[in-house]
């Protein structure tokens, strides 16, 4: 049984390992080999293999027969499809944020957003380096008052939907801060309608500067899918708008 030290340490390495995966600092189809990173982390092989088990659930590493713990290999087409599910999901929480989100909620949106406008005017940092309740996409998918999409957006799908993030994040954030501001504003204006139209059209934006960014670039050899990803296709197909609630 893990004791309270061991998770804690799990949750660090886990946050670091994720991010690396994330930022592109590890590689696709990295080996992730235990005593490496045992010796790296200064831990034992307890928490370190907690850490990976997590990395594995959100779809960010693979076991492979014989060839051990690696870092998930997808090709354009699967980073693509990852943005397909996200303007579903994410445009069905923004519309149910303008609905459900208390006054209070709303308004803590809003100062995270004029706190972002702020760092990137004075430090250049960009929102896709936000994490968690500092993310404005997690903030409106927790706002959706659905355990269902909470559960996937905020937890199963997170560290996917930021690695596709960081994949499509250039030095103009003009257009996205923008998508954010009307996002944000039709939320706020209790529009759901609205929020979801301009939040699907945010990420089908994203979606096609992904695939015009990656069309000159070589797929990898050998795609491996998260088992994850292939659970949700099926679901995402036949979502509707009244099987969340």
């Amino acid at each position: 049984m893990a004791t309270a030290q061991n998770v804690t340490r799990a949750d660090r390495i886990f946050r670091e390992l994720e991010f690396d995966i994330v930022s592109g600092k590890l590689a696709m189809g990295t080996k992730l080999g235990e005593e490496t990173l045992a010796a790296q982390f200064g831990v034992s092989r307890g928490p370190l293999r907690e850490a990976l088990r997590r990395l594995e659930g959100g779809g960010l590493v693979v076991r492979l027969p014989h060839l051990g713990v690696r870092v998930v290999q997808l090709s354009t087409e699967d980073l693509a499809e990852i943005y397909e599910i996200r303007e579903v999901l994410e445009g069905l929480a923004a519309r149910l944020a303008a609905e459900r989100m208390s006054e209070d909620d709303l308004q803590g949106l809003r100062s995270l957003l004029d706190e972002h406008l702020a760092l990137a005017s004075h430090e250049g940092r960009i929102y896709p380096q936000a994490f968690g309740d500092e993310d404005i996409h997690y903030r409106i998918a927790m706002g959706a008052g659905s355990y269902l999409l909470k559960r996937l957006l905020c937890g199963d799908l997170y560290s996917l939907i930021r690695l596709c993030r960081y994949r499509t994040t250039g030095p103009d954030q003009v257009p996205a801060y923008r998508d954010h501001i009307r996002i944000i504003d039709a939320i706020c204006d209790r529009d759901g309608e609205m929020a979801e139209i301009l939040m699907r059209r945010h990420i089908i934006t994203a979606r096609r500067r992904l695939i015009s960014g990656q069309s000159e670039k070589k797929s990898p050899e050998a795609t491996q899918i998260p088992t994850l990803l292939r659970d949700l296709r099926e679901m995402v197909s036949t979502l509707k708008s009244d099987d969340i609630g």
